[in-house]
């Protein structure tokens, strides 16, 4: 809805993703700066088809917390945090109607005065956590990388999940690993489909 971001996990890597195919990049370092702080992603691997395989240093996921909220009409367990942007997750069984009816409710929580991101994630032991996504400012998404980080990192500190997973969201699989409070990294692809000019 053109509202503030500070950071996309997923736009970090879709910026890697332009700057190594200009400067013709198969591997190495990249630096972003975002208003959460500067990103350091790794370019790991350029596959024929032009992906970008990227491992991306997250920071630190800050404000760890479990809660208990009443959000429409029902009493939810969830874990919020903030991953650069606040994260609300709760561990259940997928579920689009109610990631619809709670992801709508938790933008005007008194809990989320900036709203949140909302995810329901599933856990599949040890190292699988499946997803489904209400991203702040646009509703139901296919991927969110900060969504996937917070989602492991709630199902690490609440469901007994590896410090290293899968994240299985509708758009596709990252790998998130949390292996201390200090460090979180996000790894997964990007491709450039299109190119355009703003002439606005």
């Amino acid at each position: 809805d053109g509202s503030h971001s500070e950071e996309s996990g997923n736009g970090v890597r879709g910026l890697g993703a332009l700057i190594a195919r200009e400067r013709g990049l198969r591997f190495g370092p990249i630096t972003v700066h975002t208003d959460a702080g500067a990103k350091r992603l790794q370019l790991l691997e350029v596959d024929p088809s032009r992906r970008f395989l990227f491992r991306a240093d997250m920071g630190a996921p800050t404000d760890i917390e479990p809660r208990t909220l009443e959000v429409a009409g029902e009493r939810i367990d969830v874990v919020s945090m903030r991953v650069g942007n606040p994260q609300c997750v709760l561990l259940a069984p997928l579920d689009q109607a109610r990631l619809h009816k709670l992801g709508a409710a938790l933008q005007r929580h008194a809990a989320f005065p900036e709203a949140v991101n909302f995810e329901i994630a599933h856990l599949d032991p040890p190292d699988l956590v499946s997803i489904l996504i209400w991203e702040r400012g646009v509703g139901p998404t296919q991927s969110s990388g900060t969504g996937s980080c917070a989602s492991a990192v709630a199902a690490a500190a609440a469901g007994g999940a590896a410090r290293r997973v899968r994240v299985r969201a509708p758009g596709g699989e990252q790998i998130v690993e949390w292996p201390d409070q200090e460090n979180l990294f996000l790894t997964g692809w990007a491709e450039v489909v299109f190119d355009g000019e703003w002439l606005g």
